[in-house]
């Protein structure tokens, strides 16, 4: 049996009932934490919480070298972790296929994800999300990459909110921020009103909504950061980011 379990967003304490009792229940595991992080804690504390020993492993050795887990999948149960949803990343999806075509028996124990947590800290109506995209280190592609304007444009054209991950560099334990998100955006866009969300999942998570030049000059704390493009917004929608956000009155006029 491999049992794809989803830890949450934030920390050893983020996981759900039935993941606690799935991982509990399981001879061996694995995690993978290069898609996301839980930035709260540390696989140690998962280790110490949950009484229990992980094997990490990096992307590479997920997609190229399965073997090891899918072999300890065979003869006894397999808890393979990640942070957020185990099935966003289209790694973890590969695996459980293969592990199918080994003859494996999967479960899937879904946990909170970036996009909901999104949805629910800024009031943003879940269902007026278009496709999401990432927004790279400036570095990586020269600047803002043209698919992401042209993903936040076609989503405003169908009057949908934009969901930007932001990058991360696992192995240098780098983080893009929120600040740093905006004022690439705002070289290419036209001030936008954006939303910054950071700490998702912890005790006192960041919700700050304002045009994207006015977030560029701010800081949001500790990570993970997202940043949201919303379209226009229902009456709803402004209260709750005025509320919760502090978005100034005068952005929705």
């Amino acid at each position: 049996m491999l049992s794809f379990i989803g830890l949450g967003l934030y920390d050893e304490r983020s996981i759900t009932l039935r993941g606690r009792d799935t991982l509990q229940d399981a001879d061996t595991a694995f995690a993978e934490f290069y898609t996301s992080r839980l930035i709260g804690t540390t696989v140690e504390r998962v280790e110490s919480t949950h009484d229990l020993t992980i094997q990490v492993r990096d992307r590479g050795g997920v997609e190229q070298e399965p073997e090891p887990i899918l072999s300890a999948a065979k003869s006894g149960h397999v808890a393979f972790l990640t942070a957020g949803d185990t099935m966003i990343s289209t790694t973890h999806v590969d695996l459980r296929t293969r592990a199918r075509e080994h003859g494996i028996d999967t479960q899937v124990i879904h946990g909170t994800t970036a996009q909901t947590a999104a949805s629910s800290l800024t009031g943003l109506q879940n269902y007026r999300f278009g496709k999401a995209t990432t927004l790279p280190f400036e570095e990586t592609h020269g600047g803002v990459p043209d698919s992401v304007l042209e993903t936040v444009q076609a989503n405003r054209e169908r009057g949908l909110h934009t969901l930007v991950y932001l990058d991360i560099d696992a192995e240098a334990e780098r983080f893009m921020s929120g600040d740093t998100a905006a004022a690439l955006l705002e070289k290419r866009l036209d001030d936008p009103l954006g939303v910054v969300v950071a700490q998702a999942g912890s005790d006192d998570p960041t919700v700050r909504a304002d045009r994207v030049s006015t977030l560029a000059t701010e800081s949001f704390g500790s990570p993970l950061h997202l940043l949201v493009l919303p379209a226009d917004c229902h009456p709803l929608e402004r209260e709750s980011l005025q509320t919760f956000g502090d978005a100034p009155d005068t952005i929705f006029e």
